[in-house]
């Protein structure tokens, strides 16, 4: 039986190396297709405005565990947006010390024109490339890449206390 578990905790870590590298490789050549016009956004600011058009208005420390950093370290991003008139500030209904954050038109729209480019890059890329069949797994893959994103897992190397304290794990 522990040969059993063994042999799938080894396959599990070889499919999550393969994975990592393909959602990598495919990441860095996503960014590389969608330069935008005008202004456009950096990695985190992009990510924020993700993260509130999918998930609703979320309190800086909601966001801040999403990205995996500080609420400090996020709040020079969420000033610049604010600024930009991309995201809304509001206070808590519940709490009135908690701020409520939420993406607006022109936070929805400027993610778009960032995501566009890279969107139609990766369309043409998968008719070319993969077949119907083919494209029909990547779509169930997408569903199932949203549920492991979502999943509470605690891992060993999650349970060490670490030197700096809010810095991700090791690549």
């Amino acid at each position: 039986m522990d040969s059993d578990a063994d042999s799938q905790a080894n396959a599990d870590l070889l499919l999550a190396e393969s994975l990592r590298w393909g959602v990598s490789r495919l990441a860095s050549r996503l960014r590389a297709e969608q330069p935008g016009s005008g202004r456009t956004l950096t990695r985190l600011a992009a990510s924020v405005l993700a993260n509130l058009r999918h998930g609703g208005a979320l309190t800086p420390s909601e966001l801040a565990a999403i990205e995996g950093m500080q609420v400090q370290s996020l709040t020079r991003v969420l000033n610049e947006l604010e600024e930009q008139g991309r995201i809304r500030r509001s206070r808590s209904e519940v709490d009135a010390r908690r701020q409520n954050i939420a993406i607006t038109d022109a936070g929805r729209d400027a993610l778009q024109e960032h995501v566009r480019d890279g969107n139609r890059w990766l369309a043409e890329a998968l008719g070319q490339t993969l077949s119907p069949a083919e494209r029909g797994v990547l779509q169930i893959a997408a569903g199932l890449l949203e549920q492991v994103a979502a999943a509470e897992v605690t891992t060993e190397a999650r349970r060490r206390p670490t030197d700096a304290e809010g810095a991700a794990a090791p690549l």
